[in-house]
């Protein structure tokens, strides 16, 4: 847990770990680059070296083995042609047909030479049927037999016949290793082994030297190692809690509003921790800042960086305490307190230090100073004679009314003067008459009043402060004793006036019984006419469902007789009859479908279809179903409406609030006239605008138009047709999509509605009623 801590902070103190490396050598860089391939490289290469020195350990056992046995069959080798060669010389005829193996016996140690002589190596000679003729030494382990099957089998030799001048492994008797060699003798005939036991041990000194020594190598090379991981895990861990020091003062700069400065006065390079950016609105660097970068976002009017820099070197200041102000990104100021202190090195002058961000600090100070203007003002301005003391009875504040009540001259009125030689040097004025003092219920504080020799009264007021001094402010109140005066001559005037009220109070209340039971009655009313509309619209809504089903059959019927589908009527009348009756049927079907609507939107039934639609498209639909109805009448349709229109709406609610007002526009326009349709596309509505040179509306008429069953003809004296429903359905339509309907209209000159329409019903009224 603390490594990742420490890991963290690691990542925050990169501008503290920029100044380490500014400070070390160029090649301290490149080592801290390479040093993380360096931990992984060392114990992979240490393993390496101790796994080299383990084979090439091993092989040079092996090698000097392999030498050894090498030299050994050379030297049996040749002992045995040697043997075979002076046995060859010496042997006689005679000795050949006797076969005397005791001669043989006796001359054997003498044909051997002394370099032929070697612990465990026995010579055996046998003659051509495998029987021993001599051997030496005799009490060898090879047994006590005289036949060399006896002592050694064939089947042991490890080289095929005829090749009997090689070298071979053999098993002794006693269970040993050993080498043979063995060589014809022509004059027996017979043949001299020579047999070498393998005594010495395995491991012989040069193989335990070798082993040994690559031992103690591998070994040093390990405990090298190991003390490699322990210092680099030693480096690790101090790499962590250094790189977590390191992240705690950089949290403790940010958060303290303070940067920390190493300014190097030789090279002119100036460090500046992450805060110092942060504050400054500049982009993090790790890298050294010139004199030239610095000194460009420094106020020149505050300070002089060169000068200080000459002062520093020249050994006149050692250090600096000063606030300036430096250039923020954004274009303001920071005020900024440095303090730095001068180290010297080896072989350069650090300037080290932190800045401190007081712009908070200035800004309270000036705000401060503000204030205290404000309140010097305030107190000025007020009538009151105001005086501040501080614990001491020293004058601290006072305007210019207690000046003059006083009577003091501009001397006296300095902070700091004494009680008594403001008391020695103005004039108290006389107290013709004082009241007894006022019981406060704040220590140390009194009130009292006091009429002066000219006849005005003070009220005077002393306050103790937190600091041990006190304030006093002196009010005229001459004109609230006059008043007070006036009151105690009002007092009777009011109690007679107090008598009337609670009679009038007593013919009130009574009337407010009155009232409530006439509120009472009022609500009766109210809720017994909201039943009566609502039980009136479920009544249309009904009625027109009744009658719209005969309608629909009366209109289908009379379409069959005027078509003559299933004959002629006979008369022409008949056709001009049927034709009515259609036209008829037609106009109320319209009605009751309006009606039908009306009903359904007063009952709070009516459901909207939102869908995204094309409202140009809607429009051009709407102005292709009353374009025959103005051709007949010789209108002029001018339409100016954009090429698309992305609304969410109700497609069949939209396009009957457009052919209701186009309708009403065609049939309230006298022949020749003109009709105009616009629109106009907003961020978040549609505006529609239908105009008209019909014969306009009245202005008393104008409030009544948008209601249900509403018209401005009489029904004694109208003379255009309707239910007086096409506004007041368009009006509702457009309030339950979100919208309104507002009319203009003038007597003569014709009139213009204008319908809003949001883009999106949804958003526009979220507690419409949608369709399931």
């Amino acid at each position: 847990m603390a490594r990742a801590h420490a890991a963290d902070a690691c990542v925050q103190s990169d501008s503290i770990k920029g100044l380490a490396q500014s400070i070390a050598k160029p090649a301290y860089h490149r080592l801290l680059i390479a040093e993380p391939t360096l931990r992984r490289a060392v114990p992979t290469l240490i393993i390496a070296f101790l796994i080299t020195i383990c084979l090439g350990a091993f092989v040079q056992v092996l090698d000097q083995n392999r030498q050894k046995r090498a030299a050994t069959k050379r030297d049996l080798a040749a002992l045995a042609d040697l043997l075979a060669e002076r046995i060859d010389r010496l042997a006689s005829p005679r000795m050949q047909r006797l076969g005397n193996i005791a001669h043989l016996q006796e001359i054997l140690p003498d044909l051997i030479p002394l370099w032929g002589i070697a612990p465990g190596r026995h010579f055996i000679v046998s003659s051509a049927d495998h029987r021993v003729l001599a051997r030496l030494p005799i009490d060898a382990s090879l047994g006590e037999a005289d036949r060399l099957l006896d002592v050694i089998s064939t089947a042991q030799l490890l080289t095929a016949p005829g090749r009997q001048d090689d070298a071979s492994d053999m098993v002794l008797p006693n269970g040993g290793g050993a080498l043979a060699v063995s060589r014809l003798i022509k004059s027996l005939p017979g043949q001299i082994m020579v047999i070498q036991e393998k005594n010495e041990p395995i491991w012989g000194s040069d193989a335990a030297l070798s082993v040994t020594l690559s031992a103690t190598t591998g070994f040093v090379v390990l405990i090298l190692g190991f003390a490699f991981h322990w210092q680099s895990t030693r480096a690790r861990e101090g790499d962590l809690i250094n790189d977590a020091v390191r992240g705690r003062i950089d949290t403790a700069l940010n958060r303290g509003r303070c940067g920390l400065w190493d300014w190097d006065l030789s090279r002119g390079r100036i460090f500046w921790s992450q805060s110092m950016f942060t504050m400054l609105g500049l982009d993090s660097r790790s890298d050294l800042l010139t004199f030239g970068e610095v000194n460009a976002l420094v106020k020149s009017d505050d300070i002089n960086l060169f000068a200080i820099a000459e002062q520093l070197i020249s050994g006149e200041i050692s250090h600096i305490d000063q606030s300036f102000r430096m250039q923020h990104t954004g274009g303001h100021w920071i005020w900024l307190r440095v303090r730095c202190e001068l180290i010297h090195g080896d072989d350069s002058l650090h300037l080290i230090g932190i800045a401190v961000d007081i712009t908070e600090q200035k800004s309270l100070a000036e705000k401060t100073v503000e204030a205290d203007l404000r309140l010097r003002d305030a107190i000025e301005t007020i009538p009151e004679a105001f005086v501040l003391w501080d614990a001491s009875d020293r004058l601290v504040l006072c305007n210019s009314h207690f000046q003059r009540l006083h009577k003091l001259p501009d001397s006296a009125v300095i902070p700091g003067t004494s009680y008594e030689t403001i008391i020695e040097v103005g004039s108290m004025p006389e107290v013709r008459t004082r009241q007894h003092d006022v019981v406060s219920p704040t220590p140390g504080a009194r009130t009292f009043e006091a009429q002066l020799e000219d006849g005005s009264w003070l009220h005077i007021s002393e306050r103790r402060t937190k600091d041990g001094g006190y304030v006093s402010v002196g009010t005229d109140i001459t004109r609230i004793k006059a008043h007070e005066q006036k009151l105690v001559e009002n007092d009777l005037r009011l109690r007679a006036t107090v008598n009337d009220l609670k009679r009038s109070q007593a013919e009130l209340e009574r009337q407010a019984i009155e009232l409530a039971d006439l509120a009472e009655k009022y609500a009766r009313e109210k809720n017994r006419a909201e039943e009566a509309n609502q039980t009136k619209s479920k009544f249309l809504a009904n009625m027109s469902h009744e009658l719209r089903t005969p309608l629909n059959a009366i209109i289908g019927f009379s379409e069959i007789m005027g078509s003559g589908m299933f004959g002629d009527l006979g008369s022409e009348k008949y056709r001009e009859y049927c034709h009515d009756i259609l036209t008829s049927g037609q106009y109320l079907l319209d009605v009751i479908n309006d009606i039908l609507d009306m009903s359904k939107i007063e009952a709070g039934r009516m459901r909207l279809d939102l869908e995204t639609l094309d409202l140009s498209k809607t429009l051009a639909e709407s102005l292709r179903v009353v374009s025959g109805r103005a051709q007949d009448k010789d209108l002029v349709i001018d339409a100016d409406i954009q090429g698309s229109i992305p609304v969410v709406a109700d497609r069949r609610a939209t396009k009957q609030i457009v052919v209701n007002l186009l309708s009403n526009a065609v049939k309230f326009t006298p022949e020749g006239g003109r009709v105009v349709m616009r629109s106009h596309v907003m961020t978040d509505r549609i505006v529609l605008l239908i105009a008209d040179t019909g014969i306009g509306i009245a202005p008393q008429s104008l409030a009544r138009l948008g209601r249900p069953f509403e018209q401005v003809e009489s029904q004694l004296t109208k003379t255009y047709h309707g239910s007086g429903l096409g506004l007041a359905i368009a009006r509702s339509l457009a309030h339950l999509h979100g919208g309104s309907m507002k009319l203009r209209s003038k007597l003569g000159a014709g009139t213009v509605v204008r319908v809003i329409l949001p883009r999106d019903a949804r958003k526009a009224n979220p507690r419409m009623q949608v369709a399931a």
